[in-house]
């Protein structure tokens, strides 16, 4: 049994063959789907998944790079959101410095901006309980010196995670989370490789991003849960690990954070 720790279900991307989607998911050990919300809107068709398929579970949340269009009270929305059953997490939430302004005012702004909603959903996530993804691009630092506020008051998972072993062991050492995607399988993913290979054993998770990142023999094509098997595949190979070991210590973390029982 396998679970796809971080998808999009709710993209246009599936719209035309969802079902299709889902049963070619089971075909490949691919169990259970967690779908991640990015902003409120989305975050309300995850929920919407949840509750009509027994295999999905729901994130809620607001990425950092849609925060700008968030309205006033959405994160009172997301709340209400958060209460439904099936809701597993808080996301996926973060920084996001990839594509900022030229101008320095404007980057203030920005920057500002997403660090206020990143508090807000941290701060969400404690009071309910729940843990975080979290999303984090080209803003490390900033993102663990927000992350230490809450220390001891939730656990995050760090998704589509391409940092080194060293950065994984902050991570770790913090009390957080890894999350591998395809990105194990490119030519160009030796230091993601690395990396799974060091990280302990039940400290680390795996995960699509579909439809983005499709693992090989996909690359260039439609990413889908079915393929978290194809990055076990090479997550096991890295490890030197069987996949039947690498499917069985991810599930059991996977169930544990996100308390899918």
């Amino acid at each position: 049994m396998l679970i796809d720790t971080h998808a999009h279900l709710d993209y246009d991307e599936f719209a035309a063959d969802f079902a299709g989607v889902l049963e070619r998911a089971r075909a490949a050990g691919v169990e259970r789907i967690v779908t991640i919300g990015t902003s409120v809107e989305s975050s309300r068709r995850a929920v919407a998944f949840a509750a009509e398929h027994a295999m999905v579970h729901a994130v809620v949340g607001i990425h950092p790079t849609t925060v700008d269009e968030a309205g006033a009270d959405d994160h009172d929305f997301l709340r209400e959101l958060a209460a439904a059953s099936r809701v597993a997490a808080i996301g996926e939430t973060g920084l996001d410095y990839h594509r900022l302004p030229d101008d320095p005012e404007q980057v203030a702004g920005v920057k500002s901006r997403q660090a206020a909603s990143f508090r807000q959903q941290l701060a969400l996530a404690a009071n309910l309980g729940l843990n975080v993804v979290i999303h984090q691009r080209d803003a490390w630092d900033d993102t663990l010196s927000i992350l230490r506020e809450y220390t001891g008051r939730l656990r995050g998972v760090f998704h589509c995670f391409g940092g080194t072993p060293a950065q994984a062991e902050e991570v770790l050492a913090l009390g957080h989370l890894v999350s591998f995607t395809g990105i194990v399988t490119f030519k160009n993913g030796a230091t993601v490789r690395e990396t799974a290979a060091a990280v302990l054993a039940d400290r680390f998770m795996v995960e699509t991003d579909c439809p983005y990142l499709a693992p090989v023999p996909f690359r260039g094509k439609r990413c889908e849960p079915a393929h978290t098997r194809e990055t076990a595949v090479a997550v096991a190979q890295a490890r030197g690990e069987t996949l039947e070991a690498v499917a069985a210590q991810t599930t059991a973390t996977a169930q544990g954070f996100f308390r899918l029982g």
